[in-house]
C-alpha cells in the first residue's frame, strides 16, 4: 500500500472526526445554555413554586363551562411562547453563531424570519410561556414569578443587553434597534440592508 495514500487517508479521518466533534460541541453548547435559562425560569422555578405553594387551581374556581376559559387561554400562550422561544433558539444557533446565554453569545447580528418583526422574540416567548403557567395553573405565586422575570428583563435588557449589542455589531444593529422594536412586533417585516 502507498504511505502516501495511507497518510492522506488518515488525515481525512482525523479532519472529518474534527468536524464531529466541532459540531457536537456547538450542540452542548446550545443544551447548556437551554438547560441553564430557559428551563430554569420556565419549568424548575415553578414547578419549586408549586410545590412549595400547593397552589395549583385549574379553572380559577369558575363554574363550568366558564372554567375551561382560563385553561385554554394558558395552553395557547404557551404554545405560542413555546414557539417564539424554539424559533429563536434555532435562528441564534443557526445564523448567529452562538447561544442565547450571555457567556456564548451570538457572533452575527440575527435579522431574519421572526427577528425582522420584534427585536427580543425569545424573551417575549418566554414571557408568554410564564404568564400561560400562571393563567393555566391559576397560581397567583407563578404570577408573580412572571412579574419578577418581566421586571427584571425589563430592566436587564436595555441597561446591559443593548449596549453590549450596540458594541459589538455597531451601526447594523443601531439601524436594526431604530427600526425593529424590542418589545411590541411591527405589523410588517423590516427588510433592511444591512452592511
Amino acid at each position: 500500500m502507498n504511505p502516501l495514500y495511507l497518510l492522506g487517508f488518515c488525515t481525512s479521518l482525523t479532519v472529518h472526526a474534527n468536524e464531529e466533534v466541532k459540531k457536537s460541541m456547538e450542540f452542548l453548547k446550545q443544551i447548556r445554555a437551554i438547560g441553564l435559562l430557559p428551563v430554569m425560569v420556565t419549568i424548575v422555578i415553578p414547578t419549586f413554586l408549586i410545590y412549595l405553594t400547593n397552589s395549583i387551581h385549574f379553572g380559577w374556581f369558575l363554574p363550568s363551562p366558564f372554567n375551561l376559559i382560563p385553561i385554554f387561554v394558558g395552553i395557547f400562550l404557551i404554545t405560542i411562547g413555546l414557539i417564539l422561544w424554539i424559533k429563536s433558539t434555532f435562528l441564534l444557533a443557526i445564523i448567529g453563531k452562538g447561544t442565547l446565554a450571555p457567556w456564548d453569545p451570538k457572533q452575527k447580528l440575527v435579522v431574519e424570519s421572526i427577528y425582522r418583526y420584534i427585536h427580543n422574540p425569545m424573551i417575549i416567548g418566554i414571557f408568554l410561556i410564564l404568564l400561560g403557567e400562571a393563567i393555566l395553573f391559576g397560581s397567583i405565586y407563578l404570577f408573580y414569578w412572571f412579574i419578577i422575570f418581566f421586571i427584571g428583563n425589563l430592566i436587564y435588557i436595555p441597561l446591559f443587553e443593548g449596549p453590549s449589542l450596540d458594541k459589538r455589531f455597531g451601526k447594523n444593529f443601531i439601524l436594526y434597534k431604530k427600526n425593529v422594536p424590542r418589545w411590541i412586533p411591527r405589523q410588517t417585516p423590516w427588510y433592511g440592508l444591512l452592511d
